[in-house]
């Protein structure tokens, strides 16, 4: 996939503005920064919204990943010591250690569905 040469992002080719010059490999947004097309001539250009909602999926898929690595750590600094709550909370993580994998693996479809639909045409 090609970088764009402004920003140095990598997208995929239908994301980039045609041209030769200074528009060569450009991706849609810096075209639009820059002032080398408007709003109008770029029909992929993700607007405001369409990016949050984008970056909500994205966050909703590698949430759980995220705090998994952070309940470890603050199993290893704080609760490993404690009797009760130490052995509770690492029950809690083993089986969500377990489970974060599958759930991931499993909810890839539906994540890129999701993706798709917030995907400009």
């Amino acid at each position: 996939m090609p970088t764009c040469r402004l920003c140095r992002s990598i997208y995929p080719q239908e994301h980039f503005i045609t041209g030769n010059g200074p528009r060569y490999l450009v991706c849609a947004r810096c075209g639009v920064d820059h002032g080398y097309v408007t709003k109008e001539e770029v029909p992929q250009l993700y607007d405001d919204e369409t990016v949050k909602a984008r970056l909500a999926v994205i966050g909703r898929r590698y949430a759980p990943i995220l705090w998994l690595v952070v309940g470890w750590v603050f199993w290893i600094l704080f609760f490993s010591d404690l009797v009760l709550w130490g052995r509770a909370s690492l029950v809690v993580l083993v089986i969500a250690t377990l489970a974060v994998p599958v759930l991931h693996i499993l909810g890839g479809a539906k994540y890129q569905a999701n993706l798709h639909q917030l995907t400009p045409k």
